[in-house]
């Protein structure tokens, strides 16, 4: 594999994001709640929680804000938020999973609908989609950052129980099963590598390509979604522009 990273794609669209921080940092702070809720305040004794406080350091999260969201757990707030799933297809039959943190379903069922019909695409029922994915823990190494050439790397990550590498010009991108996910990404740290993103994601069995004359709807549907103050995360089997090359 050459030429660009699906981490490249994806770091374009963080980038893009930039001006939605304060929406990214609302959406953090209630999986840092909830997580600290159910599994205690203390990252090292919580590993979901763990996780969830590497995401929002990773988007430039400020410390007091991550602290201010873990105080209000251990101070006994008694807020709730539910985790709601939602499936169906966007414009050219490609495939969505949406994540959901909400305190309120009726409106977030509401607004995701909305995104869906009004740019083409099509809610489904539960499981309609689902089985197209599996959790699996994704890592990337900044090839910039670490100068590991790729049969270190390969040789590095199976034996700490890793299952794909995928090369390119600007990254190694580590695939794993979610149970290895934690194991795979200490044991890289504890070897000297600088791990640029770390999170358990929903991955796509295989790919659709969006048709051209849908590219614009997509892209508006996927906006409007990532947009919400309840969506969390928004999974897609659409084909990177260079899998289709």
């Amino acid at each position: 594999m050459s030429g660009h990273s699906k981490w490249h794609n994806i770091q374009g669209r963080k980038n893009a994001q930039d001006a939605k921080r304060g929406k990214i940092f609302q959406k953090l702070s209630r999986e840092l709640y909830m997580a600290a809720k159910s599994g205690g305040a203390d990252p090292n004794d919580n590993a979901a929680l763990r996780l969830i406080v590497d995401k929002a350091r990773a988007a430039n999260m400020p410390k007091d804000n991550i602290k201010r969201a873990l105080d209000k757990a251990e101070g006994g707030s008694e807020e709730h938020y539910d985790e709601v799933t939602y499936e169906g297809y966007a414009p050219g039959g490609v495939a969505v999973l949406v994540e959901a943190l909400t305190d309120n379903k009726n409106r977030t069922a509401s607004a995701v609908r909305v995104a869906f019909t009004r740019n083409g695409g099509s809610l489904g029922s539960s499981g309609s989609v689902s089985y197209m994915f599996d959790r699996k823990g994704y890592l990337v190494l900044d090839r910039t950052k670490n100068s590991q050439d790729e049969d270190t790397v390969l040789m590095d990550i199976m034996d700490l129980g890793a299952d794909d590498l995928q090369t390119s010009d600007d990254a190694y991108e580590i695939y794993t099963e979610a149970k290895d996910f934690t194991a795979v990404r200490d044991g890289l740290i504890e070897k000297g590598y600088e791990v640029a993103d770390a999170e358990l994601k929903m991955i796509p069995q295989n790919t659709t390509p969006v048709p051209e004359d849908k590219k614009e709807q997509f892209e508006h549907m996927i906006d409007q979604l990532e947009d919400d103050e309840d969506v969390s995360e928004v999974y897609t089997a659409a084909a990177d522009d260079d899998d289709e090359e």
